[in-house]
């Protein structure tokens, strides 16, 4: 059974995105694009409502890259659980308000027993100083937290 990955927003946006001169960027998506066509086929992908939300906005003939590209995903579901799960990691904690669409991905993921969310986001998803406090969160809550992953899992 192949690894199940929840592919965030910021992978489809990097895999799609026009050139640029910010090298960090550029790195991103270059490592982004390698692995979608290079390692992609050793992952069972997942997406969620949420993020053909977000990859609609903006630019119109970049949102249908976006969405040409998770057109053959499977979606997950935005259940009642990851509703309460997502609640819980902003009442509690480390989850800010603002972030709330962050804290439902991470609960999707979590409830779905994803192996990997896959993102760039290292503000509120891939923060290692997040991470034991949602772990034990989601525990609390009767769920495993996946391990969440940036270049690790791009990188071969």
């Amino acid at each position: 059974m192949k690894p199940r990955v929840y592919i965030k927003t910021t992978v489809v946006s990097y895999l799609t995105t026009r050139p640029t001169r910010d090298l960090v960027v550029a790195a991103h998506c270059e490592i982004t694009r390698e692995w979608w066509m290079a390692r992609r086929g050793e992952f069972d992908l997942y997406t969620s409502q949420l993020v053909i939300q977000e990859s609609s906005d903006d630019d119109p003939h970049m949102a249908e890259k976006r969405l040409e590209a998770l057109d053959s995903l499977p979606l997950l579901d935005i259940t009642g659980d990851a509703t309460a799960l997502a609640e819980k990691l902003i009442d509690t904690g480390p989850i800010p308000a603002k972030a709330a669409v962050d804290a439902l991905h991470i609960a999707t993921a979590t409830v779905h027993a994803m192996d990997y969310p896959l993102t760039w986001n290292c503000k509120h998803i891939a923060n290692a100083q997040m991470r034991k406090s949602l772990a034990v969160r989601c525990r609390a809550a009767g769920f495993e937290l996946p391990v969440i992953c940036r270049e690790e899992l791009l990188e071969e």
